[in-house]
């Protein structure tokens, strides 16, 4: 899910709020996937801490093709480090807050740190391909994200997943039924599939989740289970 930090997002999706809204829907487990920025994840996690409620480190990246790619991480550390990588491939100039909104760091009180001023709405000059593998040697997990738009996908910008793309996963969003997902894109069942909500608001958090089987609930765990490994799996209705 998405908070202020991204332009597209509302400003009430602060880590305090999203953590509050996300325990009272019943959830385990929840990424921050900013676009093209980590820069509130330590602060969603710091309000999590004791909780019970496991937040995974992400991004949500543009390749160059305008493909948007999730990449999870096990902590914030690996997070940055694919960050400053993202920083420097991202168009030069300042966003404009009036066209596409604020970006806003925010800390576990919900007191403003700051504006991020870089295009985080554009795209990168780095490759799906590059993105893929970069979030690998990071020991992330890659996810295409919501593959059932016609925009901003890995479908609608290139018109197929090329076989050395490889993906750790595809992501449907909300707006489409598992049956539905199913019937469309059948080619795609070699792939591991997800839903979640891309929350962008309050409201929207905990309207779509995938279920994970698995020991316990951390990062090498949710790995093994998008390898169906030892009885590990996934799915989502």
């Amino acid at each position: 899910m998405h908070t202020c930090l991204s332009p597209c997002a509302e400003i009430d999706m602060t880590p305090r709020e999203i953590v509050t809204h996300a325990r009272e829907r019943g959830l385990h487990i929840i990424a921050i996937t900013d676009h093209n920025s980590a820069e509130n994840v330590e602060a969603t996690s710091r309000v999590a801490s004791g909780t019970g409620l496991l937040v995974l480190a992400g991004m949500e990246i543009s390749s160059s093709e305008e493909v948007h790619i999730l990449g999870l991480f096990e902590s914030p550390d690996q997070a940055r480090c694919m960050q400053d990588v993202v920083y420097a491939h991202l168009p030069s100039g300042e966003n404009d807050e009036r066209l596409y909104g604020h970006q806003i760091i925010v800390n576990e009180d919900n007191e403003v740190l700051g504006f991020n001023k870089r295009l985080l709405i554009g795209a990168t000059d780095l490759s799906a391909h590059e993105i893929v593998n970069l979030i690998s040697s990071f020991g992330g997990i890659s996810i295409a994200s919501h593959i059932d738009r016609e925009a901003f996908s890995v479908l609608s910008q290139l018109g197929f997943i090329p076989e050395d793309l490889r993906f750790d996963a595809v992501e449907f969003s909300p707006r489409i039924r598992r049956d539905e997902a199913e019937k469309k894109f059948d080619a795609l069942r070699k792939f591991p599939s997800v839903s979640f909500s891309d929350a962008h608001h309050v409201t929207d958090i905990g309207k779509r989740s995938t279920t994970f089987t698995m020991r316990a609930p951390t990062f090498y765990e949710i790995k093994q289970a998008f390898s169906h490994s030892e009885g590990r799996g996934l799915f989502w209705d």
